[in-house]
């Protein structure tokens, strides 16, 4: 990992935009899962040993800082090199959508003890690549009807997962998307009346400026999407679905969700489309830090044994009243666990949790960009010591804590070790990122600061940054 540049806005992981000194390249990671037919197939990122960095607080007029791990991150793009699928390789399938109503907004684990690597959730090969068409138009000023709720919705309980995955289906759908450099598939789901769907920015990352998204619907029949917002920092876009008229689902708060939950995972896992698993809540403000030097994520996730893979990215994490409460996109496996360069799940998966997914995805909407909320100092990526030590300077010999930032007004300075964030330990740099890009601009947050062997709490308000 390499120190922050306080010269940005917003901070971001150094290895999403390298600049300027101390900047260690972050290792590409391994394939993630895939069929056993599929030659395709989604990269996968080592465990990490530590946790991306806060980005630092720049200049308005200044790109933004990127933080690293001590671990190579990557999100699955699911990509396949615009090839022909292997003979007997399965065509993939539509993906259906769960309940409606408005609805919120892979890598590596951060300071976690289980070597694990993380994969992305999107998925390639000729799973990704081939869709089946299903009858349904994909172009033309025809408007394609929302398909219909399947038998479970009426002939199983109300709450029973049978009862809650057909109705849920109809608002999700399975995301084609074809760039200059081949294609990816993943999921996504209903998010408003207006036909926004969310997914993974790492998803439609692929498809560039000149690309094209196909949305295949539950039901086979398929529409064009388009681009409207996306953010790596969060992992999160949205796609205007046009030519179909689509349910939402309705969207839960993840601050209501504890440890041991039922849930329910709906996507696209390997290109099979509408699949529904189920499985608990194992953990919550899990540090994930996936991607890699241009796009690295800060996901304080919410932790699933439900069974996802590749193609999941994008789809959402259901709780037992049908309503979104997670955004799923990424899995952890065990390093060396592959097969064919290819990882698949094994019980530890990662969702964003929907109260962030509502706060980034309104922004979306609404300009196009999500704002991150900094505190504007630049780390020292080589300090392993105890907590995350701030640089002596910044890339260029610009000052580690930007002037007139949160930081410098709550009295830090270079050489000050943050210790913890709101009374927790903070182990490495992307804990101590995944934690302050978790808050809102605006928020009151505390750190205990420890200067030449005295500790002190700290309070400072965070400012946003693009």
């Amino acid at each position: 990992m390499s120190e922050r540049d306080p010269g940005t806005d917003q901070w971001q992981p150094w290895d999403r935009e390298p600049r300027g000194q101390g900047q260690d390249p972050v290792p590409a990671p391994a394939e993630g899962p895939v069929w056993a037919a599929a030659p395709g197939g989604e990269p996968t990122v080592e465990a990490p040993q530590g946790a991306a960095h806060e980005p630092p607080p720049a200049a308005p007029s200044t790109p933004p800082a990127s933080t690293t791990t001590t671990a190579p991150y990557q999100p699955i793009s699911g990509s396949w090199a615009a090839q022909p699928p292997p003979p007997g390789a399965l065509p993939a399938q539509p993906v259906s959508s769960p309940v409606p109503r408005r609805g919120p907004g892979w890598g590596a684990l951060v300071g976690a003890t289980v070597a694990a690597a993380l994969v992305a959730g999107t998925t390639g090969g000729i799973v990704g690549g081939y869709l089946a068409d299903g009858g349904g138009s994909s172009g033309g000023t025809r408007t394609v009807a929302a398909p219909a709720p399947g038998a479970g919705a009426t002939t199983r309980p109300q709450g029973s997962i049978a009862n809650i995955a057909a109705t849920a289906l109809p608002s999700v759908v399975t995301l084609k998307v074809e760039g200059a450099d081949g294609g990816a598939t993943g999921s996504g789901w209903v998010y408003d009346d207006k036909g926004h769907v969310v997914t993974n920015n790492h998803v439609v990352a692929g498809a560039g400026g000149s690309g094209s998204i196909t949305v295949v619907l539950s039901d086979g029949k398929q529409v064009s999407g388009k681009v409207v917002g996306k953010d790596a920092s969060y992992d999160l876009a949205v796609v205007q679905v046009q030519g179909a008229t689509l349910d939402p689902l309705p969207v839960g708060r993840s601050a209501d969700v504890v440890v041991g939950d039922e849930v329910i995972a709906v996507g696209a896992p390997l290109g099979l489309d509408s699949t529904v698993t189920s499985g608990i809540v194992s953990a919550l403000d899990r540090p994930v830090t996936p991607g890699e030097q241009d796009d690295q994520s800060f996901i304080n996730a919410i932790q699933t044994d439900a069974a996802i893979n590749p193609g999941n990215s994008g789809g959402p994490l259901l709780d037992m009243d049908g309503r979104v409460i997670g955004v799923n996109s990424a899995i952890a496996r065990v390093p060396g666990s592959t097969i064919g360069g290819q990882s698949g799940n094994i019980g530890v998966g990662f969702a964003i949790p929907s109260d962030q997914v509502v706060t980034t995805v309104d922004q979306l909407i609404s300009t196009g960009r999500a704002e991150h909320p900094i505190i504007g100092v630049f780390l020292d990526s080589q300090y392993d010591g105890q907590g995350v030590r701030i640089a002596d300077s910044g890339p260029g010999g610009d000052p580690a804590v930007n002037p007139g930032g949160p930081a410098d007004k709550a009295g830090l300075k270079a050489g000050d070790v943050i210790v913890a964030f709101e009374g927790k330990p903070v182990a490495d740099d992307g804990e101590l990122v995944v934690k302050i890009r978790a808050r809102k601009v605006g928020d009151s947050v505390r750190l205990t600061v420890r200067r030449d062997g005295r500790e002190r709490d700290v309070t400072m308000v965070l400012q946003g940054s693009q």
